[in-house]
């Protein structure tokens, strides 16, 4: 009798464990998306920040801190983007499995080549990085590179489900390899696209579509659009007349309106991160509505 329980304490202790998922953290919710494309039902993620948060600006809440307390792996962009809020969340959470150094501490801009790369900075130069411009996810070829690191971490952290894992990654990759080419088949007439930004948050997103930006709403990266500043853009649009203003979900829209109200230029809010506009549900329908908005005014 005394067998047979500790025969069904042991099968239920083992069948615990196999069935556990690997808890992931995400600081947006893309990687979240992409960490559910590579981690299917073996993994469980959580978003840290929505598409309508900024990501500079987040309070380490203690719902937050719970989630960081249980996490087997930390993915986010890096590049000091969350570094008004990440260190204290980790310093808090006593988390030792996600701190730096560790598998289960994955930053995106560790493993792409950054853009605006500046070295060193000062105050006087506005809320810029010095490591580079972090909203790396927004060009597609950065999004595999990073799934391809985070699926050798969670084969690290998870090795039952090692085969699983990497064949989600195989079968995404190719998936995504033929999405790119569908986008940028659809996306070349955008090419040489002037367009105005409130923040200098889309460089990636430019460089692969060929947009070209002409003018940032914001005097200095973070800082809030001024009158004065407003005024030079207005002349500038003027003179070189753009086709859209671009804004994020997050981002307030008046400075847009006002300047498509003096120039006549649109105003088209992109989804930016999945969750942004109805249509971006997953990181593939992300750069579809993206595509799809700016196709409809670029006619």
């Amino acid at each position: 009798m005394l067998n047979n329980l500790m025969i069904t304490i042991t099968l239920l202790t083992v069948s615990s464990l196999v069935q556990a998922k690997v808890d992931i953290l995400a600081c947006e919710p893309e990687w979240a998306s992409l960490a559910r494309e590579i981690g299917g039902d073996k993994v469980e993620a959580y978003a840290a920040t929505t598409a309508f948060q900024d990501p500079h600006h987040i309070q380490a809440r203690p719902s937050l801190l719970a989630k960081a307390r249980k996490a087997d792996l930390l993915i986010c962009s890096g590049a000091e983007l969350e570094a008004g809020w990440l260190p204290i969340l980790l310093k808090k959470s006593g988390n030792g499995a996600i701190r730096p150094g560790k598998p289960g501490h994955l930053m995106a801009a560790d493993y792409v080549r950054l853009l605006e790369v500046l070295g060193r900075v000062t105050r006087s130069m506005g809320d810029v990085h010095a490591s580079g411009n972090p909203h790396l996810h927004l060009d597609p070829s950065n999004i595999l590179k990073v799934a391809s690191v985070l699926n050798k971490r969670l084969q690290s952290i998870d090795k039952v489900n090692s085969d699983y894992y990497q064949k989600r990654f195989s079968s995404f990759s190719q998936k995504w390899k033929k999405a790119i080419k569908r986008w940028e088949k659809r996306s070349a007439s955008l090419r040489g696209m002037l367009v105005v930004v409130h923040h200098r948050s889309w460089i990636y997103l430019e460089s692969w579509l060929g947009l070209k930006e002409i003018a940032a709403l914001e005097p200095k990266p973070g800082l809030p659009p001024t009158s004065t500043h407003l005024v030079k853009v207005l002349k500038q649009v003027q003179s070189t007349p753009a086709k859209a203003i671009i804004h994020s979900p997050y981002q307030q829209q008046k400075s847009a309106k006002w300047l498509s109200g003096k120039s006549g230029i649109p105003v088209v809010k992109l989804p930016f991160t999945v969750g942004g506009t109805p249509q971006a549900k997953d990181l593939f329908s992300l750069f579809d509505d993206t595509i799809n908005r700016l196709l409809a005014i670029n006619r």
